[in-house]
């Protein structure tokens, strides 16, 4: 049978021509223009920059044995001292009990002004990372500031499905990052360009009779594919408020879709959502799981699952049980393997196990529920185009009672029954209706988080010191937090953090965790303190923000191509009532300030006001929108530009008359 290609993507074909093409990069040569570079005029802050990237993807008869083999080739300049992290390199090898990936002709030269120094192959080490990766690292020897680095590699896998793509942004900015493909006509792979960038270039074309299978008489036609992209400024993948980078950072992806074998028989990987319902139903990792009421049943207290009549009262009882009976172990999945009665048994698992319990417990008394799958805000966003196993990461159980849906998360212990941790905050997950077709569901955080300061400040001439007061309330996703904090850590240890946090000279005098006053949404603390260093001899000098949301601003990029995305709204409150004592004036204090952001997504407030010997500062920060889009970034830069400037810079000074 003789295979054509069909294209799966419209190309745009290009006569550019660009001069680093792969016969003017033979490996340990350097041009005349990457020992010149000094620094990047396109970015001033990079430390280290790309010269040169080049992978080449193909298929080979390696043994027998149908390959996927990448060639890679790089060159990396640096800059400064800053950038000597980027000369340890780590490589990623997948395996199983059957077959494993390679990695062959490993090389690395660092180039010193002329002086070639090699990387010696004994300086190269693999370690385990898990069951099923092991991971190649090396650090460049001799580097400096100015040094050029090159390695290459060439990697075998036995994996047809790892043909996943490449990723034009990193780290670093790259002068110049070349993707090459060349498939044959029986792979079928669906693919996408990820990302704001575009591609500088972008052909494709068809080879004749370029992939031959001994044994099969007709040979393959492959397709022939070049991706460019050029002057690619680096990613900054630990920008604060964000999703997964691999959401946002500009890459090709592919997937396999169809395998058409020579023989005639065709396997298609790409499936519908119904077949994955049908699969899941009889998976033992994930259908049969769900199917063990009567395990459940005669292993928890009959009154557990009938005392309470009201059903919302009975599914908060369960929750708290398996929250109780559990201790997560930190993994969210075991690859392939999922028991519910071993970790009940144990009383230990990972989140699969933990919510699947919660699943089929609420099941056994009769509150119907059901597996959501979901992926963590790390792992990025599941593709709703079709079902992509891979990106779902976490499952969580959600039921429907009384008419209000709840999703359900019972692997924190103090996370109350409807909220859900932040890292589950990730937008929308697919609910497996076992019965009927799956669906989609959007994950919305039923509460947002507050944290309030309300204090008093008087200031003692006589002693020279300063005395007050702080109430300080967290409420929502702040308080659970709170509560997690307070229980990890011992009351003197936590005071010691706090006064640190606050200032040197802050001295708490008296602590009162106010639990009549707490809920598991809710804490409120009580402070009394002295305050050293105010007085300077006929004046006092006082920040009055002793406690500071914000240090620093969260935004310092110049700017951002990609999302804010906070999870939940947040709002933050400081009201200080400040005495001013007998015989002195004020000298100076802040001004008042007021910022609206966007239409309604947030504003900044601030005011101080003098009522007779009182000072009445307040502030109020209230962010109301969980997800801005790019366009916002440059307005929220500057809201927070006054926020902290507001915070670290406002000066009360009294004078003495």
């Amino acid at each position: 049978m003789r295979i054509k290609f069909f294209l799966l993507l419209s190309i745009t074909f290009t006569t550019l021509l660009f001069s680093q093409e792969k016969k003017g990069h033979p490996f340990g040569e350097l041009l005349f223009s990457e020992k010149q570079l000094t620094t990047y005029d396109k970015d001033s802050t990079a430390n280290a920059v790309v010269l040169y990237e080049r992978g080449d993807n193909y298929f080979e008869i390696i043994n027998g044995y149908v390959r996927l083999v990448k060639d890679y080739h790089v060159k990396i300049k640096i800059l400064n001292k800053k950038g000597f992290d980027n000369g340890t390199i780590s490589i990623n090898l997948y395996h199983n009990n059957d077959s494993r990936e390679s990695l062959k002709e490993l090389k690395a030269i660092t180039h010193n002004e002329g002086i070639k120094t090699i990387l010696q192959q004994n300086k190269i080490y693999t370690k385990d990372l898990s069951e099923r990766w092991k991971e190649t690292t090396f650090t460049f020897p001799n580097i400096k500031e100015g040094s050029i680095l090159e390695y290459k590699y060439k990697q075998i896998s036995p994996y047809i499905f790892n043909f996943n793509g490449w990723e034009f942004q990193s780290n670093i900015p790259k002068i110049y990052s070349e993707f090459n493909a060349k498939i044959p006509g029986n792979y079928l792979y669906n693919r996408v360009l990820k990302g704001p960038l575009s591609l500088d270039i972008n052909d494709a074309s068809i080879k004749k009779d370029c992939f031959y299978v001994d044994g099969y008489p007709e040979p393959a036609d492959c397709e022939v594919l070049k991706y460019v992209m050029k002057d690619v400024p680096a990613f900054n993948k630990e920008e604060e408020y964000m999703l997964a980078a691999s959401n946002y950072i500009s890459k090709i992806e592919f997937e396999l879709s169809e395998h058409r074998r020579f023989d005639g028989l065709n396997h298609k990987y790409t499936k519908s959502w119904k077949d994955v319902d049908k699969e899941f139903r009889t998976d033992k990792d994930f259908g049969k799981q769900l199917t063990k009421k009567n395990f459940f049943e005669k292993n928890v207290p009959t009154s557990l699952l009938t005392s309470e009549k009201d059903s919302l009262e009975r599914a908060k009882k369960i929750y708290g049980f398996i929250q109780n009976h559990f201790t997560w172990d930190g993994k969210y999945s075991s690859y392939g393997r999922a028991r519910v009665k071993e970790a009940f048994n144990s009383k230990k698992g990972n989140a699969w196990e933990i919510n699947m319990s919660l699943i089929n417990l609420l099941n056994a008394a009769g509150i119907p529920s059901k597996m959501m799958l979901i992926s963590t805000r790390q792992n990025g966003l599941p593709k709703t185009t079709h079902p992509v196993m891979n990106d779902f990461n976490y499952i969580l159980a959600k039921t429907e009672i009384n008419g209000e849906t709840y999703l359900l998360d019972a692997t924190n212990k103090y996370m109350p029954f409807g909220s859900l941790p932040y890292r589950a905050l990730n937008h929308y997950g697919r609910v497996m209706n076992f019965k009927k077709e799956s669906s989609w569901k959007k994950i919305t955080p039923k509460h947002g988080s507050r944290e309030a300061v309300i204090g008093e400040i008087k200031f003692n001439p006589t002693t020279k010191k300063t005395n007050g007061t702080l109430r300080i309330i967290n409420s929502g996703y702040r308080g659970i937090s709170k509560h997690q904090e307070k229980n990890e850590i011992n009351e003197e240890e936590y005071l010691n953090q706090l006064e640190e946090s606050i200032s040197e000279d802050f001295v708490i005098t008296d602590y009162l965790f106010d639990e009549e006053k707490n809920t598991p949404l809710k804490t409120q603390e009580i402070i009394t303190f002295e305050l050293e260093n105010s007085f300077k001899e006929k004046m006092v000098y006082l920040n009055p923000f002793l406690v500071k949301f914000f240090k620093k601003n969260p935004f310092l990029s110049e700017e951002r191509n990609f999302p804010v995305d906070f999870g939940y709204k947040r709002r933050y409150t400081y009201m200080i009532n400040i005495e001013i004592p007998l015989g002195y004036m004020v000298h100076e204090f802040p001004n008042n300030k007021i910022i609206k952001f966007g239409n309604n997504y947030g504003h900044l407030r601030f005011s101080v006001q003098q009522n007779s010997n009182n000072i009445a500062l307040s502030f109020d920060l209230s962010l109301n929108e969980t997800h801005l889009e790019a366009e916002n970034y440059l307005a929220l830069k500057e809201l927070f530009k006054y926020v902290t400037s507001i915070q670290n810079n406002s000066l009360l000074v009294l004078k003495k008359e």
